[in-house]
């Protein structure tokens, strides 16, 4: 059940008058009547303020903290996934701390707003804290402006969902028309998150969406160098960080502006303001939005809003990447395990992909016939490079032999490779998730680095079993290498990433042992000579 209290509580040590600590205030963006208008600069540091009162909400997957001066969320723990692995400790999205600022700011602007240069309203609230994991919570934040103007400012938390709603019931009891705009923002310092490594390259910063463009990553480099500035009636503005995401939904369907800016090279801001408000004396207005504060959750963020759910990037590879992450997620849903999910799946592509891999063998195989006669043909024309070639097109027509038959099944199996890895470094599913034994986090590399071990046996002896197509002893010491460097490389690489390119080599020895005994069978001898 959510607690309740009686009353209505100040914040303590704060009066219910607006703020004057203009070095807090001085990333709120200006009001004006034309949604165009410029986000002012400011010479003066953008400090974090330590919250005097804060309400603290928490549900079955958020645990929020709400400063009662200006009502920013300025902390946010996602109950569902743990700091680290195994830790008790739960993932912090959002904080306010000395070293690290990382909060959702919104307001009231323009002529009657309540946010701007002069200060922030504090809030008077009607209890400490909030807790239900089944049912609605509501969080009511009050002011009373001085013309008599009353500003309620309410949160709303829904069991299972990460999408906080935000919505501001202004009454005016003044005799006067008020105008005043939303704004939402997100603030975070720039050095506070990793962008992963050379192997694992996992993006740190901004993102947006708007009318002309579905997602468009916004690195705080390129917001130093040009503020963001357009006008759209859809979109949504973000943070991100690997697994996890931060973003303002406005209202879609009326004259949004998305502006961005940094304060004194330490803080990034990304936010929007909603078109000017009229409130007529007498009447009341509610002005909604949304803010979103979890994991990437394809499924839950394209709930929220459109195209929210490409901040989970896979690339230039998205459209195969995202029916592999499907697959893998129906069959998660069967086996309950991921890694026994990426084994089926792997599994399923070497199914589809066989006609490709025989012809491949197949090809290998019978250029590994002509490789006498080709030894003929390099001693009857030398150095002669065009009758040389001529010969050897003309032994290729004659014997029906492709000599990129066995490349071209290859290069056609890496796109399948790439998309998957970027689904196994992107997908907050993976994160944590053990497989059996030792791999206790698919995401990350194998500890004990038996894995690629294995994968690096595995293809040595593939190598052992397949016929070699050339004869020339470069290419030839250049293959005998390729397992030793694949092993080296996979070293970092995602334990389940190494562990789809085991299960395919496995596969792909019992498919070459098939093959060729079926050509054996037919008198094609495909055994190396050693």
């Amino acid at each position: 059940m959510v607690e309740t209290a009686p009353g209505t509580k100040a914040p303590e040590n704060v009066t219910s008058t607006q703020s004057s600590n203009n070095a807090e205030n001085s990333d709120v963006p200006s009001g004006s009547s034309a949604v165009s208008a410029d986000v002012p600069e400011s010479d003066q540091p953008v400090v974090a303020q330590r919250a005097e009162t804060t309400v603290h909400v928490r549900t079955d997957v958020l645990d929020v903290e709400i400063d009662t001066r200006g009502g920013d969320v300025v902390s946010t723990h996602l109950l569902k996934f743990a700091k680290t692995q195994g830790s008790e400790e739960r993932f912090q999205l959002l904080q306010n701390s000395s070293n690290n600022v990382y909060v959702a700011q919104s307001g009231l602007i323009g002529p009657d707003g309540i946010d701007g240069k002069d200060g922030r309203p504090s809030y008077n609230y009607e209890q400490e804290s909030y807790e239900s994991t089944s049912e609605v919570i509501e969080v009511p934040l009050t002011y009373t402006a001085e013309n008599g103007a009353v500003y309620r400012k309410v949160f709303t938390f829904t069991p299972g969902k990460y999408t906080v709603d935000v919505r501001y019931e202004v009454e005016n009891n003044t005799s006067k028309t008020l105008e005043t705009q939303f704004y939402g923002q997100l603030k975070r310092s720039v050095h506070s998150g990793e962008s992963g490594s050379m192997i694992m390259p996992t993006y740190f910063g901004a993102a947006y969406s708007y009318d002309e463009d579905k997602f468009e990553k916004y690195d705080f480099d390129s917001m130093q160098d040009k503020k963001l500035n357009v006008t759209s009636q859809t979109g949504w503005v973000g943070m991100l960080e690997h697994y996890f995401v931060s973003a303002w939904v406005p209202k879609q369907g009326q004259q949004n502006r998305l502006y961005s800016r940094v304060a004194n090279g330490s803080q990034a801001i990304i936010g929007v303001i909603y078109p000017m408000t009229d409130i007529q004396p007498g009447s009341s207005k509610t002005i909604e939005s949304q803010v979103f504060l979890g994991p990437k959750d394809q499924d839950a963020m394209a709930e929220v809003v459109e195209y929210l759910d490409l901040t989970v990037d896979y690339g230039f590879l998205w459209w195969l990447a995202q029916p592999i992450f499907k697959l893998l997620q129906f069959l998660q849903s069967i086996v309950i395990n991921w890694g026994l999910a990426i084994i089926l799946t792997t599994v399923i592509v070497k199914a589809l992909l066989f006609p490709l891999t025989k012809a491949q063998y197949v090809s290998m195989a019978k250029m590994r016939m002509l490789q006498p006669k080709m030894t003929a043909l390099r001693e009857r024309y030398g150095d002669d490079r065009q009758k040389m070639s001529g010969a050897m097109m003309k032994l290729y027509k004659e014997e029906k032999v492709n000599p990129l038959g066995g490349c071209l099944p290859m290069l056609l199996q890496l796109p399948i490779f790439l998309a998957l890895y970027w689904v196994l470094l992107e997908s907050v599913e993976l994160r944590h998730s053990a497989f059996v034994f030792w791999i206790q986090d698919l995401s990350t590399k194998d500890p004990y680095y038996i894995l690629p071990i294995l994968m690096g046996a595995s293809m040595f002896l593939m190598q052992r079993l397949q016929p070699t197509p050339t004869a020339d002893p470069m290419q030839q010491k250049l293959f005998q290498y390729m397992p030793v460097i694949f092993t080296v490389f996979f070293l970092w690489f995602p334990s389940g990433l190494v562990l789809y390119w085991l299960v395919s080599n496995l596969i792909t020895i019992a498919q070459m042992l098939i093959i060729y005994r079926g050509l054996e069978k037919k008198g094609i001898n495909v055994r190396n000579k050693k």
